[in-house]
């Protein structure tokens, strides 16, 4: 571009970057440089939660692209059992290296093979970085030596002492264990350029803070947040209605290590309200569904039944709150306690009568039923600081506030966990927010912006209300992007035995979406060319077992959530999709259950996958200059082509 195109004011600024010819000279051909490498390999993973021996697995071998990349590079030289120790040295080296020396009769020569072997691997996964990327990346023990031997061409005469001569010194100094651990790790994180969550790191499975801190330590992520996430993030923002919600799903599943252990929030005042409310309450309706995670015993079970009764009538009370300072929000049909008549035991559900299987209510004021009581209150207060201090949760909350959305456009794909939602003739729904309607992008963007303000208006108290409310609405709401049904039918399922009020009807968006016509319709109401782009989906697990495909829209429209956590196993057939964009394409894993640790170490039982090609570029590699990063660079290569012509034109002077 012709300098006079140009605010001269800005070239100005940028002069002071880059203050000769010669500087903004060579700038620009480091970025055309770039812009020609092969596009770095994203990986997607969403719905896991809790789950986090599968998902750091899943992590570690970059869904199968470190087997792969092994069985390419090797695939004349090693023997199948050996390329399975391999992988397995890479993704647990602390843990398989003292196995291995176990087994061999020379370490010294075992350990000269396998530096050699690693050094393979890891020129190869870094290759299509720049060298300033990788040494970014590298360990700072080794960093000055692995920077060596990456760039060492062994192969040439006169280096090949050299090159020998640095893997003997590693392995006769005794930091050849050292060596192998950093490299392994480097292999890991080049394996995979950028990560991809979309939604539900929480509930259900033991470990949502141990992911959490896996991905905070993560080199470059992306999150969308899931329906499990934004009431863990309003729980923590301090709406007690979603602090109730939290509190009731971990004991509905007997899950309380994230609670208790990982967060070290205190239950301590609703165990000690529950039992003198419900001393002689059975509370059959909520014994926990008990996990394979932690053995109980029948007293602890009894005490977590009558704590989850207590915190369900405790979140019954406190979301009527919430629909009555809301009626934008059209959830008046959940305001079932004053339908309730306590003296004949029935409930009024859309003018016909159903008989409760429970009757005891030592709470509820019949004649203001939705009135917390004293004791109730300060339950409710008590839990809601225990969320507020606990340092560890608000940690990990900042951090989804600061790399999550509520959608993401990400190299030409769009991202989101739940639905677009639809009316039930197709159309996308829109959205009376800010006094007018808003279409699905707009929408979006006004609703995360509420989100925000329910965790950071704290000078505004209606603000922050209004934020906490929607984020309440987003877990359970009947037009919910994130929930997707038309209710969350909680009291019913506790409470009336007729299982034709149990229904949740999902939103029409899952009837549509197996439609091209649709995805082209929702890509092109985000700015997506609906000729390349695609969608990808979390939230509702693809139940395989009964013929689902994860494909949909003509493979505009891929559903990643196949069933990381264990509780939806047996509904779905397997453990979780999985998906990888690289250079050549899109890559759809599908995997099967993962045993342990133990077993992937001691056994090298890698998670099980079966890859299917989506998309395939035939040899036509997709370079950085295709890819969002790469049209920053090249608005950066044009601006300072724009201060070269500046400066040889007179405009600018050198600095």
């Amino acid at each position: 571009m012709k300098v006079a195109d140009r605010d001269l004011d800005y070239l100005k600024l940028l002069a002071r970057q880059y203050r000769t010819i010669q500087a903004a000279s060579t700038e620009i051909i480091n970025l055309n440089a770039i812009l020609n490498l092969p596009k770095g390999t994203e990986h997607f993973l969403s719905d896991i939660h809790g789950e986090y021996e599968a998902f750091l697995h899943v992590l570690k071998n970059g869904s199968g692209s470190i087997k792969r990349r092994i069985d390419e590079i090797f695939a004349e030289s090693m023997l199948a059992k050996e390329k399975r120790a391999m992988a397995t040295l890479i993704y647990y080296p602390e843990l398989k290296l003292p196995l291995i020396l176990k087994e061999v009769d020379d370490p010294d020569e075992w350990y000269r093979i396998s530096l050699f072997r690693l050094i393979k691997i890891c020129r190869v996964v870094s290759s299509k970085y720049t060298r300033s990327k990788v040494r970014k990346a590298l360990p700072d023990d080794f960093a000055y030596i692995i920077e060596e031997l990456l760039h060492e061409q062994e192969s040439i005469e006169n280096r090949q002492e050299y090159y020998k001569s640095i893997i003997e010194t590693i392995v006769q100094t005794g930091r050849a264990s050292a060596f192998i651990v950093a490299i392994s790790r480097l292999i890991q994180r080049l394996a995979v350029d950028h990560l991809h969550i979309i939604g539900d790191v929480y509930d259900r499975g033991p470990g949502a803070h141990i992911i959490m801190d896996r991905l905070m330590e993560y080199h470059t992520i992306d999150f969308q947040w899931g329906n499990h996430d934004i009431v863990w993030m309003a729980a923590a923002a301090g709406s007690e209605a979603c602090i109730a919600n939290v509190i009731r799903v971990g004991l509905r599943y007997s899950n309380m290590t994230t609670i208790e252990d990982g967060y070290a929030l205190s239950l301590l005042p609703l165990a000690t309200f529950a039992m003198e409310t419900y001393a002689g309450d059975p509370c059959i309706q909520f014994m926990p569904k008990l996990s394979d995670e932690k053995e109980y015993t029948q007293q602890e079970i009894n005490v977590m039944a009558k704590m989850h009764k207590a915190i369900a009538i405790i979140q019954f009370k406190l979301e009527a709150e919430i629909i009555k300072r809301q009626p934008a929000y059209e959830m008046e049909d959940r305001l079932l306690l004053d339908k309730v008549d306590y003296a004949n035991a029935t409930v009024t559900l859309n003018g016909k009568a159903y008989p409760l299987n429970d009757t005891n209510f030592p709470t509820i004021d019949p004649a203001d039923p939705y009135k917390l009581t004293e004791a109730e209150r300060l339950v409710i207060e008590k839990l809601k600081l225990s969320f507020q201090h606990s340092e560890r949760l608000q940690k990990h909350v900042r951090f989804l506030y600061s790399k999550g959305s509520m959608y993401l456009v990400f190299n030409g794909n769009l991202l989101y966990h739940g639905c677009i939602p639809m009316t039930d003739d197709g159309s996308l729904q829109t959205f009376n927010l800010d006094g007018g309607p808003l279409g699905p992008r707009e929408s979006l963007d006004r609703i995360e912006r509420l989100v925000r303000q329910g965790y950071f208006a704290t000078d505004s108290p209606e603000q922050k209300e209004d934020g906490l409310d929607m984020m309440w609405y987003l877990w359970c709401g009947p037009r919910s992007p994130l929930f997707g049904k038309d209710k969350m039918a909680t009291f019913e399922r506790y409470f009336i035995d007729d299982k034709e009020t149990h229904a949740e009807k999902n939103n029409p968006y899952y009837t549509f979406r197996d439609k091209e016509a649709t995805a082209c319709k929702i890509l092109e109401a985000f700015g997506i060319d609906p000729a390349t782009g695609h969608i990808f989906n979390g939230h509702v697990p693809v139940k395989v077992k009964r013929g689902e495909s994860p494909i949909k829209a003509g493979g505009k429209l891929i559903v990643i959530d196949g069933g990381f956590s264990k509780a939806y196993q047996k509904q779905t057939g397997i453990a979780g999709y999985t998906l990888i964009f690289n250079s050549y394409g899109l890559l759809l894993s599908a995997h099967h259950a993962f045993e342990s640790v133990q077993k992937a170490i001691e056994e090298e039982i890698d998670m099980d996958s079966e890859t299917i090609m989506l998309e395939q570029t035939f040899g036509r590699r997709i370079r950085v200059k295709d890819t969002d990063l790469g049209r920053e660079l090249k608005r950066q290569a044009d601006d300072l082509q724009a201060l070269l012509e500046a400066y040889r034109e007179g405009y600018i002077k050198e600095g």
